[in-house]
């Protein structure tokens, strides 16, 4: 028994007359009317009985007319599961994400995403930089975000997103009362410097100060933006840090814009493996790129 006989039996069943059933099927009456005996042949029942207006179920057709429609609504459900899952609609995406970015980018983003693909399932991951490519790349996670991330051969990236710098000052410094510092202005402050496990983050905060021909005196290099907020917070320093730290709510802290720097900014990338075909990954990248060109406008 294949699908097209359960579909034309179905057909016949519900018409209760051959010709109804032919002509719904967009074919002719006698083909049709062979493959019902055949499928009553293969079965070794009568199907059907000839009435005045064309023909009955029998009960044994009646039995078969409740599975048959059960398996077309379960061929129904097959098909479109794999067409949505072929369009990225449905199943899994591990994300892997660090630092900042966690604040309040990522999160944006990954509602824009639900909000376009609701039966996708999300999962969120911690993972440190050192491990965002190894995660990749055994599976463990599609894509990962953060700052700056090594060039690798098999690794490609999306720009999501470029903060700019805001200035983190503890509150009693002398700078907390002014309403945007110049870079200048921080050339006595101990500096704390994010970005011990990632060079180029540290590379353009100091390339800020070396550009006003200022060698910063640093005071501490930490793994992340958080722990220099942190830092801040209790009063060991000042810190530039991406905008997406406004939402970190510590106490004795403040954030004031960093002035005359219209180009001082962080970059936020998702990466993932090149060649990927996930229907999947292709969604969430539409997403970054809707996500970017909004906030770039």
């Amino acid at each position: 028994m294949d699908l097209r006989q359960l579909r034309n039996f179905i057909a016949v069943a519900e018409e209760g007359n051959i010709s109804r059933a032919a002509a719904r099927l967009h074919m002719s009456q006698p083909p049709l009317t062979r493959q019902i005996q055949a499928l009553e042949e293969q079965l070794g029942v009568v199907l059907f009985v000839r009435n005045a207006a064309g023909v009955e179920l029998t009960q044994a057709g009646e039995a078969l007319l409740a599975d048959a429609r059960n398996i077309r609504a379960l061929v129904d459900l097959a098909t479109d599961r794999a067409q949505r899952a072929g369009k990225g609609l449905v199943g899994r995406l591990d994300i892997g994400a660090f630092g900042s970015g966690i604040l309040q980018i990522v999160p944006e983003l990954l509602s824009a995403y639900t909000s376009t693909y609701p039966d996708v399932k999300l999962a969120l991951h911690n993972i440190h930089r050192t491990l965002q490519y190894a995660a990749l790349r055994e599976g463990r996670a599609m894509a990962v975000f953060d700052r700056y991330l090594p060039n690798e051969p098999d690794i490609s990236s999306e720009l999501v997103a470029r903060e700019p710098f805001m200035v983190a000052l503890h509150m009693r410094n002398r700078l907390a009362t002014q309403g945007s510092i110049d870079i200048t202005q921080l050339a006595d402050e101990q500096l704390i410097l994010g970005g011990a496990s990632d060079a180029n983050s540290a590379r353009i905060v100091l390339g800020l100060f070396r550009a006003k021909g200022i060698e910063p005196k640093v005071a501490q290099q930490v793994e992340d933006m958080i722990t220099c907020a942190a830092l801040v917070a209790s009063g060991f320093g000042v810190a530039l840090v991406p905008s997406s730290l406004l939402n970190l709510q510590l106490p004795n802290i403040v954030y004031r814009p960093l002035k005359n720097n219209a180009n001082a900014f962080m970059d936020l990338h998702c990466y993932f493996l090149k060649g990927e075909t996930s229907p999947l990954l292709h969604g969430l990248l539409a997403t970054v790129r809707k996500f970017r060109d909004r906030a770039l406008d």
